[in-house]
């Protein structure tokens, strides 16, 4: 299909959970037919115009004989400083005058980008976790019983009602980030990421 398609590109995530090192004893005869696929193509010929591409975080795992058919093998480390203020930007919520909300100059210079444990976070979803937190602990506690003017309801009831969707989460604030951080552990190690680089020297390049 994808050579009748060319020019086109075929993405295979994970490839080590279907070309694991030969062996192992646990291979279906589906995972076994992708792999001789695999093996037989040549992936780096341009004359069919159909590129290959592979990503897996394991890297030693993968079968040598597909190793050897990716010519490229390119390590892409975790962000780094001035790409975690970029992600940041742009998955952050904007920030309203005289709030106190993280705003771009307080962000470029700001601890959050260099604390230890968000590092070692692979993909930043920390970020979109501490959004979802923000936004149901605040929203719950926003009124007290004695507040004038103030309804007492739930969650629930709001959307019952269709209206729970209209409900915005507060301006996110570097507290917010200290208090997640204190329980979010890495999902990326000092080890892993030796073991990549050691692989990168090995077998191969940088990006």
């Amino acid at each position: 299909m994808a050579r009748e398609s060319a020019p086109s590109i075929i993405f295979i995530d994970e490839i080590d959970s279907l070309c694991g090192q030969r062996g192992e004893g646990n291979e279906s005869e589906a995972f076994r037919r992708i792999k001789t696929e695999l093996t037989c193509t040549d992936v780096g010929n341009n004359d069919q115009k159909v590129l290959v591409l592979a990503a897996t975080n394991t890297r030693y795992a993968l079968d040598q004989a597909i190793r050897r058919r990716f010519d490229k093998r390119i390590y892409i480390p975790l962000p780094d400083l001035k790409v975690r203020q970029h992600i940041f930007k742009n998955q952050g919520q904007p920030v309203e005058k005289g709030s106190k909300g993280v705003d771009d100059k307080e962000l470029e210079k700001s601890e959050i980008l260099t604390i230890s444990k968000l590092l070692k976070t692979s993909s930043l979803n920390l970020f979109a976790k501490l959004k979802m937190r923000c936004f149901f602990s605040r929203v719950l506690t926003t009124c007290g019983p004695k507040q004038r003017g103030a309804d007492q309801v739930s969650i629930q009831e709001l959307a019952e009602q269709g209206l729970a969707a209209k409900i915005l989460p507060p301006p996110i604030i570097k507290t917010d980030f200290d208090k997640v951080l204190v329980k979010q552990k890495p999902t990326v190690s000092k080890g892993n990421l030796n073991v990549h680089e050691r692989f990168t020297k090995e077998f191969g390049e940088e990006e």
